[in-house]
């Protein structure tokens, strides 16, 4: 197995959806057969975007592109994409975090491997970005942001010394880094009501919710996340509410749910409201996928009280 770089450019050519599968040439083939069952780091190169690192992600398996010639798929292990906190530059003070792009001398090398969409990367390198882009107390960091006297996780929940793959495999720790990027990228704004809503902390009342959940196939992909108040993150994982085909009519379940309670919930428009970065909007596959599997569905004979 080997680690590698994947560059992804946001006008790429190639059919990528970064947290299900990557689209590359049979010229780095043997890299990527190489690297089956490891892990990569997804790297947006300076003249295509601003992002640097940008993610990680676990390959599963490399398969020939349905009806393409000379392509071939890097399929995704479902639950390993993860967006870094934040984004990683090429060079930390000043050289390269990649020693194949560095000269002798340390400094950044021109050409070669620069332009190579397909890197090898050893074993502390990629230890060194990951941690640059998910740090080690992510945790602590977000249980201090609102409350800067608030006590230390005790040493059961901390571990801040987890080896890196282990922390990328840890649910509570992968819970953080979503909520953060989620309500970060609609601006700590709930996507159905359209309210900013913090309490008397500075605390932001909204969560993130999984369009598509972990358990049942999804990703913690930004594009696989809206964020919600709490009643309405509720009512979307009960099938109440969804999104329409068109990604931004909110669809209401209105057999089960009031008019009254609906005029408060909503946007006066029905419209979804969407982060600033198109590259953040919600994934057209996942809410086709909860329109078909969880909106208007039967709900495990829960009670519902409006009152």
């Amino acid at each position: 197995m080997a680690k590698l770089v994947l560059l992804h450019k946001s006008d790429s050519i190639y059919d990528d959806e970064l947290d299900v599968v990557y689209d590359f040439p049979r010229n780095y083939l043997k890299a990527l057969r190489e690297a089956e069952g490891d892990w990569i780091v997804y790297y947006e190169p300076v003249k295509s975007g601003p992002r640097g690192y940008f993610a990680v992600a676990k390959i599963q398996k490399i398969i020939p592109k349905p009806n393409v010639e000379g392509r071939y798929l890097a399929l995704i292990e479902k639950g390993s994409y993860l967006p870094f906190d934040s984004e990683v530059p090429r060079l930390f003070n000043g050289r390269p975090l990649e020693s194949s792009l560095a000269e002798p001398d340390g400094t950044a090398r021109r050409g070669g491997a620069v332009q190579l969409a397909v890197r090898r990367l050893p074993e502390d390198e990629f230890a060194r970005i990951v941690n640059l882009g998910l740090p080690a107390d992510l945790e602590s960091i977000e249980n201090a942001r609102y409350e800067p006297n608030a006590k230390k996780f005790d040493d059961e929940v901390a571990a801040f010394d987890r080896p890196v793959i282990e922390r990328l495999t840890r649910r509570p720790y992968r819970d953080v880094a979503f909520r953060r990027k989620v309500r970060d990228a609609y601006d700590f704004r709930c996507a159905i009501s359209g309210l900013q809503l913090r309490n008397g902390g500075g605390r932001p009342e909204v969560q993130a919710a999984h369009i598509r959940p972990v358990e049942r196939g999804g990703s913690d992909a930004v594009r696989n996340g809206l964020a919600l108040s709490g009643t309405i993150h509720w009512m979307f994982d009960r099938g109440l509410i969804s999104v329409a085909d068109d990604c931004e009519t909110v669809l209401v379940s209105r057999n089960k749910v009031p008019v009254d309670v609906i005029d408060r919930l909503l946007r006066p428009d029905g419209k979804l409201w969407k982060p600033s970065d198109e590259r953040n909007w919600p994934s057209p596959v996942n809410l086709k996928w909860h329109r078909e599997n969880v909106f208007g569905q039967v709900i495990d004979n829960e009670e519902i009280s409006w009152n």
